[in-house]
């Protein structure tokens, strides 16, 4: 198949990782018949470098026009200033809103080799597969805001077409996995989160078949990492869903594993990994792309629907988790292209038809 696909490398680590990422895809096309094309484009303090502004014109009808979106990550010292008019996250929050994304989803699993990575007792960590189901475009990020010399204010502001739309596809997501879903909320003084659980329970009788919770999102922040293994699809609103997910990626050991996929109505999504823009890292060969090459199993998955190439992709990924290298955040001494080459080689084997793939070099740790 054809595919256009707009990268935004960004600032810091991103252009690292995302290069990284895109050598996979190139990969997998090359490999599997498809003929993907790519078009980069500025975003974030880059883009407010060359242009004013963290969101260029060019950029947003670019990634408009594109089959799938793939990001590295924005931000650095240089932007640092929170009261400054014009901020590298403006450029992803007006990204999220001009494509229409508003379920961003999350994937946390702990690998067996690098339990002792993560803060948590190991035998809390067996058999944690969680998809967490974040609303993108509501809620107080996006709500009305006002600022004097004594006070300021951020509106809090939920509809039900809103809340059904990232809901509905919770459920859905749910039913093709153990069929369960948890609904994160704060309904106990919230009247927006009144309105979110009283529209999951409406709904919940369109899907019989998955279990439905409800958690107060004080209770899940305490619930989360003391039993993990207890969840399956996690579905809340954008401010909880921002800190419960980085919560959340605690315990897989390091944020540089963590993918994520924002979906709207239609096929295109914006990839991104989770982690930010690591400035101290940049240039240095030392990121961890791992989040990122998982985030175009994702996209290969959700916007192309090259299902049999997204798995690939996630199993050569799980082998150089198993196998090493390790980037330093894994406790390793290798590099960003190192780590590349680990998954290419891996590639490269399972599409001669070896599937007794070798160690590709000494893990670190285990």
């Amino acid at each position: 198949m054809k595919a256009h696909i707009v990268t935004l490398p960004g600032d810091g680590i991103g252009p690292e990782v995302t290069a990284a990422a895109v050598a996979v895809l190139q990969a997998v096309a090359a490999s599997h018949g498809h003929d993907f094309s790519f078009e980069e484009q500025l975003i974030g303090g880059c883009a407010i470098e060359a242009s004013g502004t963290a969101l260029p014109a060019a950029t947003e009808t670019a990634c408009l026009a594109a089959d799938a979106v793939l990001l590295g990550a924005v931000g650095g010292p240089r932007w640092s200033d929170p009261d400054a008019k014009v901020r590298p996250e403006q450029g992803l929050l007006g990204l999220r809103k001009a494509l229409g994304v508003y379920a961003n989803l999350r994937p946390l699993s702990v690998h067996p080799a690098l339990v002792g990575l993560s803060p948590l007792k190991n035998d809390r960590l067996a058999g944690v597969d969680v998809l967490f189901v974040r609303e993108l475009t509501g809620g107080a990020y996006f709500g009305a805001k006002t600022r004097d010399a004594d006070s300021a204010s951020d509106e809090y502001r939920y509809t039900v077409a809103e809340i059904e739309r990232v809901v509905r596809l919770a459920f859905e997501l749910a039913r093709g996995r153990r069929r369960q879903l948890t609904s994160v909320d704060k309904a106990n003084v919230l009247e927006t989160s009144r309105l979110w659980r009283a529209t999951v329970q409406r709904i919940a009788p369109d899907y019989p078949e998955v279990r439905v919770e409800h958690q107060l999102v004080d209770s899940m922040a305490m619930l989360l990492p003391t039993r993990p293994a207890s969840y399956d699809v996690v579905v809340t609103e954008n401010l909880f869903g921002d800190i419960l997910t980085d919560e959340a990626a605690a315990l897989a050991g390091s944020l540089g594993l963590m993918p994520s996929a924002s979906l709207g109505a239609g096929r295109r999504g914006l990839y991104e990994p989770i982690h930010g823009s690591a400035p101290d890292l940049a240039g240095q060969d030392l990121a961890n792309p791992v989040g990122a090459i998982l985030s175009t199993a994702l996209l290969l998955r959700h916007s192309l629907h090259l299902h049999a190439e997204a798995a690939a992709v996630e199993a050569a990924v799980e082998h150089v988790l198993r196998a090493g290298p390790y980037t330093p955040d894994l406790g390793g001494q290798a590099g960003t292209a190192a780590v590349r080459d680990a998954v290419l080689a891996t590639l490269a084997s399972q599409a001669a038809g070896n599937t007794s793939v070798t160690k590709l070099t000494d893990p670190c740790c285990g």
